[in-house]
């Protein structure tokens, strides 16, 4: 037998942006830069901005403020077991909420875990540093993938792989969206690495790793993995019609025009066919059904919580106008209603020059012009708009699904220029292209101050920088020429990305609603609440601050909730019972309200005031006070009867036949233009009920109250105005902001001597003794109880429930609460939670697993067999990038054979 032939290695050539080739590998090179390039961009970005923790202004805009950084704080205490609850329920948020839908939604990034390495008092630099790392593994895992699709068949340039890399992370996308919607940077970071998870079903490698992969983006945030996945299918399909099995072109359509012979000392290029094809596509579907399986105790547990949720209001789509997405490929521009497509004018540039490019082949050129194009279209049309969002239109910013549109073009960017500086004719008909673009966009109202001279002057500087080098010639004077263009090039990009950043930020300040900064308001708060605590023998309520979901960041047992998976029962029952709530019923606010403590068990209330005002640049100081007052506990006994509450009657009745007593007196209201009028008994406080109402309402002699009404999406509270004055007459006077929409029953007398018969008698008759697990919950009783014992929290589906040593069942409902009927012999209850579709999930995640153990297995006994049927010896891998595998594979690393 003849000694096994040496490939003959490629020459080390001139790298078409300049410098020799080194012995060092450019695929860790490339995402070894780009991850910190990318976070020094962002971070300068920040600090520009003057933002917190670079500057005095704070960062939570919108759900920044009001979601993640409050689940963040939380995730940190209970990783550490400073919480109630446990992965199943949260106990703080809601009256009791489920929490392991939660964690899938917004925390079960592997990035999330970085919390507790912060202190308890900085949650927010300790979401910041996450959303800069996840920024930065964007970057990274971008110039992984490109520097790994070898162009002209030969390893392209690290340095503009990592310019790339940094240029997809850095996106109007991210600057716009991700960085303030954090768990959505999973996603950015799930697309190139799911678009490797393709390379490797193509070349038919790691099939244990690709659907771990798969897995990881599917837990870390299924909703822009779904996304990220769809991106990575239309990346695999335009892969498999330009190359052949080996990464390689047949017939050269994937490499530079004109070398369609292999290069010497490589094998010949296998032909793509048809049943190739097939087979490529059946492992990567398989690939991506293994790890959505890995992921699915959590993703189906989510799907499951979707289906309880408090429904928005169905969205129909209306595409941007055309002259503000093409506004959107330009700098500095922000807007949640069109999509962020910036991704930095030198980047674009490059993107652009691949339909001019002759030195690319035709059917690259044609193929990945021709993706760019239909995804930009599809952002457009209604059918397709669903598909990008699993069939439900998105209540507020439909343009989620952008990224991928921008690691599409980064990568097109990759396959003109990484084959060398494209040529001038090139560049200039993509500087042509992007003129048109920019003036299809004057019109734009998303166009700001700065987005057209920083575009100029960054195109500016990289033509000055690619003209020259495109024009350079072989010889050692011109050699310097490509490492100047990648110099001027890396500064126009970051340049460019730095002001984009520092200018989003500061729209979003300016033009959307916003949280102060964490600071002695809040702790001071905190402190109180930790000093009032006594679960589970009543709650505390923190009560409202600017921001929202209060109980998570600064503890105790509230009303307050904003989540995705707030539940319709949850919604609709306190929206009964007078609370209010925003977005759309996500969210339900406390209610500073006797009658509604009492249900809930609300013994200690925090009321707290700024003492100066609430600024942007500023962390807020305030004063917090406890009131402490006599509830009935968690768990009270009722009479057995009608069990339903009628959210559009009255709050008050509605209260009323929670608690069991009758505690308002609720007047005939007259109304006569802007004023109210009706009789109470003297001494009652008068309580005002409008969830519509936006304006502010007064008593006569009194404080006016504001309310907020703002349907669907904000509902007001009802308040308290004042006291009922001797003669017995309620005159209410109404300021409205627009006309008013009143309930019929909009006013109530609420007699506290009453009240305080009621919760004596619940007191007397209640639970005895009430003991709380992470996800469950035992109640004592006085012997003898008949009638139904109601637990005060709201009943969702999960929740199973039992009296003494009765088997569980699905909890029943009693006016909303989780209610268990009792025979008289009973003297316990006890409630469990198990969320919805964790069972179902646990079982697609353990077939899952032993689907990959076997897919592990058949692979370790392929390749046995393979290297039984080889040549004898032992293979070594040089680690050599342009050196080619003699089956005429892409190989991550080219194999040399020794030995006989």
């Amino acid at each position: 037998m003849p000694p096994a032939a040496t490939p003959v290695p490629t020459p080390d050539r001139e790298g078409a942006w300049g410098g020799p080739r080194r012995a060092r590998d450019p695929r860790l090179l490339a995402p070894a830069v780009a991850g910190p390039l990318t976070a020094a961009v962002f971070v300068l970005a920040t600090a520009l901005a003057r933002s917190h923790p670079l500057g005095p202004y704070t960062r939570n805009v919108v759900d920044l403020g009001q979601q993640y950084l409050p689940y963040h704080a939380y995730w940190r205490a209970f990783l550490l077991g400073d919480t109630h609850g446990d992965a199943f329920l949260n106990w703080n948020s809601g009256f009791g909420a489920g929490f392991l839908g939660d964690i899938g939604t917004y925390l079960s990034s592997p990035f999330s875990l970085l919390v507790v390495l912060f202190p308890a008092d900085r949650p927010e630099l300790a979401l910041y540093a996450i959303t800069v790392l996840k920024i930065a593994a964007a970057g990274a895992a971008m110039a992984a993938l490109l520097i790994r699709l070898r162009p002209a068949d030969r390893t392209g340039p690290w340095p503009l792989a990592a310019l790339l890399g940094a240029a997809y992370a850095l996106s109007g996308w991210t600057f716009n969206h991700g960085a303030s919607v954090p768990m959505w940077l999973d996603g950015l970071i799930a697309f190139p690495l799911l678009c490797l998870v393709a390379e490797w079903a193509r070349a038919g490698r790691r099939p244990v790793l690709g659907p771990l992969v798969v897995a990881l983006a599917w837990t870390a945030n299924f909703y822009t993995a779904y996304m990220a996945t769809l991106g990575a299918a239309l990346f695999l399909a335009v892969r498999l019609f330009t190359t052949g099995p080996g990464g390689s072109a047949e017939a050269d359509p994937g490499t530079i025009a004109g070398a369609g012979a292999p290069a010497a000392g490589s094998a010949a290029v296998p032909k793509a066919t048809a049943r190739w094809r097939l087979a490529v596509l059946l492992r990567a579907g398989w690939t991506v059904g293994l790890g959505v399986g890995l992921a699915a105790p959590l993703v189906l547990v989510v799907f499951s919580g979707t289906k309880y949720a408090d429904p928005t209001p169905e969205t129909v789509f209306a595409p941007a106008s055309w002259a503000e997405l093409f506004g959107r490929f330009l700098p500095a521009t922000a807007d949640v209603d069109t999509p962020a497509l910036s991704i930095g004018t030198p980047a674009l540039l490059l993107a652009l020059t691949l339909p001019f490019n002759r030195a690319v082949a035709p059917r690259v050129r044609l193929a990945w012009t021709a993706l760019t194009v239909l995804v930009t279209l599809s952002l457009q049309w209604g059918p397709t708009h669903l598909l990008w969002h699993a069939g439900a239109s998105p209540n507020g910013n439909p343009y989620r699904q952008t990224f991928v549109l921008s690691g599409l073009l980064l990568i097109a960017a990759w396959f003109s220029a990484a084959p060398g500086v494209p040529r001038p004719a090139a560049l200039l008909g993509a500087t042509a292209l992007l003129g048109a673009l920019a003036l299809a966009a004057r019109t734009s109202a998303d166009i700001d101050a700065w987005s057209y001279p920083a575009a100029a002057a960054a195109l500016l500087l990289a033509l000055a920088a690619l003209l020259p080098a495109a024009r350079a010639g072989r010889s050692a004077a011109s050699r310097v020429l490509p490492v100047a263009a990648a110099v001027a090039l890396l500064a126009a990009q970051a340049g460019e990305a730095a002001v984009s950043g520092m200018r989003t930020e500061r729209q979003q300040r300016a033009d959307v609603a916003w949280a102060p900064r964490i600071g002695p308001w809040q702790r001071a708060v905190a402190a109180e609440v930790a000093r009032a605590d006594a679960w589970p023998a009543y709650r505390t309520d923190p009560g409202p601050l600017p921001g929202g979901n209060e109980p998570l960041l600064l503890g105790g047992e509230g009303a307050d909730a904003y989540s995705s998976l707030t539940t319709e029962n949850t919604s609709r029952t306190l929206d009964s019972l007078g609370f209010g709530h925003y977005a759309k019923g996500r969210h339900p606010e406390t209610l500073d309200n006797p009658v509604a403590d009492a249900i809930f068990s609300v013994g200690a209330r925090i009321r707290s005031e700024p003492t100066g005002p609430v600024r942007q640049d500023a962390a807020p100081r305030g004063t917090a006070t406890v009131t402490t007052t006599p509830v009935p506990p968690l768990v009270t006994v009722h009479p057995a009867g009608n069990a339903t509450v009628d959210p559009e009657d009255s709050a008050f009745r509605n209260q009323e036949l929670l608690l069991g007593s009758s505690v308002y007196a609720l007047p005939a209201v007259r109304r006569t233009g802007t004023t109210l009028t009706a009789r109470c008994p003297a001494g009652t406080e008068v309580w005002f009920w409008a969830p519509e109402y936006h304006g502010t309402a007064a008593l006569a002699g009194g404080a006016p109250a504001d309310f907020d009404g703002r349907p669907p999406a904000v509902r007001a509270p009802m308040r308290a105005l004042g006291t009922v004055p001797a003669g017995g007459e309620v005159r209410v006077r109404l300021v409205p902001e627009r006309a008013p929409a009143l309930p019929r029953q909009s006013v109530g007398c609420l007699d506290r001597a009453r009240l305080a018969a009621a919760v004596a008698r619940l007191t007397a008759t209640g639970a005895t003794e009430v003991t709380t697990t992470g996800h469950g919950l035992t109640a004592e009783l006085p012997p003898g109880s008949t009638g139904v014992a109601v637990v005060a929290v709201p009943r969702a589906t999960g929740w199973r429930c039992a009296a003494g040593d009765a088997a569980p069942v699905s909890a029943r409902s009693h006016r909303g609460l989780l209610a268990v009927p009792l025979d008289g012999r009973a003297t316990r209850v006890s409630c469990a939670f198990r969320p919805p579709g964790v069972r179902l999930g646990a079982a697609a995640g353990a077939a899952a697993l032993l689907a990959l153990l076997a897919t592990a297995l058949l692979a370790r006994h392929r390749a046995r067999r393979a290297g039984a049927g080889s040549h004898p010896g032992r293979q070594e891998f040089t680690g050599r990038p342009h050196e080619a595998r003699s089956s005429g594979r892409n190989a991550d690393y080219a194999p040399r054979r020794t030995g006989a």
